[in-house]
């Protein structure tokens, strides 16, 4: 455990980057070491030594003067000089492929918001085509990898030199899931439908043809069918085969939070009472989860804040349940999440800074 640490992000012009720059330079426990920023930056303003982060993003500018810290041109030799010991990327997968390999070599423990690193299966990798992929080094680097979701590997993140953050979707949908497979409740012959929704920031701040605002506004619709980028992630973590889960994800036209709806059949007939008290038990020691009891959770409630929101309800005759789980997929399901993961590996109280 130590007090403080110097962290470094690289990536702070996306979304994401904005929310983790955020979290970091309010977090109670980083107030005396401000992150460094670093990336690719124009020849003209490595002159003047960077970028302002208020003229990134003008809501970070505040009276601590975090605004003025500038977004300085990456190297490996600025990180050394700064001391920086935990580095975020909040970049391109294929960047990530490229870097941590490096960092960790340097040193470095590495928080990763990509998906470079999330799957230990080479047949869900695939789906990514990684120009690395099986070679030693690539191997040798994802075997270090632990899957950045605390609450279910909170012990291995916390000795963890690499960790990679899972997706958004991922998230809502594991942490709905997870405890009710772990259990045995399920009964998987019947097959799970996780019917999930997002906001448009789910893409990136990169526009494409389908997320602009004639496209996505007044509109709702499906993509990736069958194919979608996170679908390894549910496999992995919760412990299924493909054939007993369908993911549908879609897009909503809205700027952020995600909504999954995802349906049940159990093995045999439960009660309210004994599936709140698989998820209270689960979730018992993971203060980023709120467990509705009165009512079903929404994307209103979780915007904006660091909590994944899990509800349900069963059928009358306990076969069967609906349940809800919303967060916000900038926070919880990237930029807060990676620094729930610090917390773990610094050994601080796991919800510093994101309450």
């Amino acid at each position: 455990m130590t007090s403080t640490v110097q962290t470094a992000v690289i990536g702070v012009t996306g979304y994401a980057g904005a929310e983790l720059a955020r979290l970091l330079l309010r977090h109670p426990r980083l107030r005396s070491a401000s992150p460094v920023f670093a990336g690719r930056i124009d020849e003209k303003d490595i002159a003047h030594g960077g970028v302002p982060l208020a003229g990134i993003h003008p809501a970070l500018a505040d009276s601590t003067g975090s605004g003025d810290l500038k977004l300085q041109p990456f190297s490996w030799e600025l990180l050394a000089e700064r001391g920086v010991d935990v580095l975020f990327l909040a970049t391109p997968h294929e960047q990530s492929r490229q870097w941590v390999p490096e960092a960790l070599a340097r040193g470095l423990r590495v928080i990763d918001l990509s998906g470079a690193w999330r799957l230990n299966d080479a047949a869900n990798r695939a789906i990514y085509a990684f120009e690395n992929e099986g070679s030693a080094q690539a191997d040798a680097t994802q075997a270090q990898a632990v899957y950045g979701m605390p609450e279910l590997h909170r012990k291995q993140i916390a000795r963890a030199h690499l960790v990679a953050n899972p997706g958004c979707y991922a998230t809502s949908i594991v942490l709905a899931l997870k405890p009710l497979v772990a259990a045995g409740l399920v009964d998987l012959n019947c097959g799970i439908v996780c019917d999930a929704k997002s906001g448009v920031s789910g893409a990136g701040k990169a526009p494409t043809a389908k997320t602009h605002f004639m496209y996505a506004a007044d509109n709702l619709s499906a993509y990736s069918v069958f194919t979608h980028r996170h679908t390894g992630e549910l496999l992995e973590q919760i412990g299924v085969d493909a054939a007993d889960i369908t993911f549908t994800p879609h897009l909503l036209p809205i700027p952020r939070g995600i909504l999954s709806t995802i349906y049940v059949r159990f093995k045999e007939p439960q009660t309210r009472g004994s599936i709140e008290q698989v998820y209270s038990k689960f979730f018992a020691a993971s203060p980023m989860v709120r467990l509705y009891k009165d009512t079903l959770p929404q994307i209103q409630y979780s915007v904006r804040t660091s909590y994944a929101d899990i509800g349900f309800e069963l059928s009358h005759d306990g076969r069967r349940a609906v349940i809800v789980s919303c967060l916000d997929n900038l926070l919880k399901g990237a930029s807060s999440q990676a620094v729930q993961n610090l917390n773990v590996m610094q050994g601080w109280g796991e919800a510093e800074g994101l309450e």
